[in-house]
């Protein structure tokens, strides 16, 4: 239930900036084309518009559940169904923490390129001229259906909502969860027009704002609210870190990793404190003193990844142009310490991971997965340091 209400908050405060500047110029255009003579005329035509818009959310979003059920499904005769639906949580939620914080803050990090069927194309450019041609007409279901089409538009916004959906894994919750979202959005769509005269582009953009605060919201809970999370939130904070290292290194080859490379190294921080909150639920119960009580080798991982912890810690939240050029040298400095974090980090999983050394029985599979994180490691240290930029982050 706090999700659904969380997805309409979303929908409601994003309307303000978002849906307003993107769709209300079209929500007008549309009304004046239908010709409409009189208030009433007018409030006909938002309502069907915005309640076609409503039920295309909700038919797309059981249509992204149903796919989500189909994977689900198919992982679970196959026997890793849960370790499907623990990668798609950690993907879930790093993608709306990603659009959060482009909401809070634009400029923050790029823009993720995805690929939307409506996006380019013959389909597109179809799909346009059909609600052209609708919009002139005069019969009473034109907004209805004119809505429905309006709501395939692609838009980034949109994305959060829809990527919630897809995770939930059902038809049904996905279909309510875009029901919930495009509701949320409706009150100001259907004011479009009064609600421009009573709000600035200041007010609506502060509450722009406060939407990604609540999509941020969202992806650090679907990373939370997920059981037995422990080694796939530390697995892949690693995995981000070390992208996030190696990324000036390999810039001549691989020049896109540069450009997000402060989106990974966010993404690894979150994914670490998401890991070390498992952690501590999983293996302690919240239960400080029940350390004291842990193997030897428990011990010293788990001091070890709480002080990598802390040194990516400085790195994360100085991870913004005004800092970066407030604290010249010492910026990256600063950001140095995520070298020394991922050694820590990589000595934490070997000494406490489940599958490391933190069984209490120790095969070769286990070995081999020391040697190969070992192995790993001292690659990503070579790399940069053959780098004629190596004492840059």
């Amino acid at each position: 239930m706090l999700d659904l209400w969380l997805i309409f908050l979303l929908g409601f405060l994003g309307s303000f900036g978002h849906c307003l500047g993107m769709c209300g110029p079209l929500a007008v255009a549309f009304s004046l084309s239908g010709q409409n003579q009189t208030r009433w005329d007018n409030l006909r035509f938002q309502i069907l518009l915005n309640l076609g818009r409503v039920i295309s959310y909700t038919l797309v979003g059981a249509a992204i559940g149903g796919v989500g059920a189909v994977v689900l499904a198919s992982g679970q005769i196959a026997g890793i169904g849960s370790d499907i639906r623990r990668w798609l949580a950690i993907i879930t939620g790093l993608m709306l923490i990603w659009f959060g914080l482009q909401q809070i803050n634009p400029n923050l990090l790029p823009v993720i390129p995805f690929l939307h069927p409506l996006i380019q194309g013959k389909l597109h450019q179809r799909l346009g001229q059909q609600m052209t041609n609708l919009s002139t007409q005069i019969r009473w279901w034109t907004p209805a259906l004119l809505g429905m089409l309006w709501g395939l538009i692609p838009c980034g916004f949109l994305y959060a909502a829809q990527i919630k959906a897809a995770e939930r894994g059902d038809w049904r919750h996905g279909a309510i969860t875009m029901l919930a979202f495009g509701l949320g959005t409706a009150p100001i769509m259907l004011g479009v027009g009064g609600s421009a005269s009573f709000l600035s582009q200041e007010r609506r953009s502060q509450l722009f704002r406060m939407g990604g605060w609540v999509t941020l919201t969202i992806g650090i809970i679907t990373l939370w609210r997920t059981d037995a999370m422990v080694d796939y939130t530390g697995h892949s904070a690693i995995a981000l870190l070390i992208l996030a290292l190696i990324a000036r290194p390999v810039a001549r080859w691989w020049g896109t990793l540069l450009k997000y490379r402060r989106g990974l190294g966010v993404g690894a921080y979150v994914l670490a404190l998401a890991h070390t909150a498992h952690m501590l639920d999983h293996s302690l119960a919240w239960n400080w003193q029940g350390f004291l009580f842990l193997p030897l080798n428990w011990q010293v991982g788990i001091a070890a990844g709480f002080v990598a912890l802390g040194l990516m810690t400085p790195a994360a939240v100085t991870s913004f142009d005004r800092l970066q050029l407030k604290l010249g040298k010492r910026w990256r400095q600063l950001h140095l310490l995520s070298v020394p974090a991922l050694i820590l980090a990589a000595i934490h999983t070997i000494l406490s991971g489940s599958r490391y050394l933190g069984t209490f029985t120790v095969s070769w599979v286990n070995q081999l997965a020391v040697l190969s994180l070992v192995v790993i490691v001292v690659g990503v240290l070579i790399i940069r340091r053959l780098s004629p930029e190596q004492s840059r982050f």
